[in-house]
């Protein structure tokens, strides 16, 4: 993937389409038991990425102010059709960084987890992949990211 990379996505019932007009900053599967709440499955994989990356092209996503186990909350942007979820924005990142849900975008397998977190709660019959770093809880983003997304991470909080 190269940093001209574009993805496209949306909703089951296509009212919400988007873009996104780069690769993400950092893709991570979670198996945190909220998580598993949440989506109704065994994990959430989010690609991390800036919000202004991430381009409506149909339709107007809504929002849904949910809790959290951090206590800081999430908003999930649903579809408000077909009520799937496109993207959260969590309380410790802001509006700045949309954990954007890769089964929405029309070719999932472009973005593969770069990491599992919260493996503790995982699903016991979920095998986890060779060569894929794996966490108990969560990661230090500047021991795991790659340079450039930390240099993203950093323009990013300076905006």
């Amino acid at each position: 993937m190269t940093s001209n990379d574009t993805f496209e996505g949306g909703c089951t019932c296509r009212h919400v389409r988007y873009r996104m007009t780069s690769r993400p900053m950092f893709v991570n599967c979670c198996h945190c038991r909220w998580c598993q709440r949440e989506t109704g499955s065994a994990f959430a994989i989010n690609a991390m990425i800036e919000a202004d990356r991430v381009e409506l092209t149909a339709g107007q996503p809504e929002l849904v102010d949910t809790p959290s186990a951090s206590g800081k909350g999430q908003k999930i942007w649903r579809c408000p059709t077909c009520r799937v979820a496109l993207w959260s924005n969590y309380g410790g990142a802001g509006d700045k960084v949309r954990f954007v849900r890769v089964g929405t975008l029309d070719d999932p397998d472009a973005m593969p987890p770069d990491i599992h977190i919260f493996t503790t709660t995982k699903q016991p019959w979920v095998v986890l992949p060779a060569g894929t770093p794996a966490v108990p809880e969560y990661y230090n983003p500047k021991a795991t990211w790659p340079k450039d997304s930390q240099e993203r991470f950093v323009a990013l909080r300076g905006k």
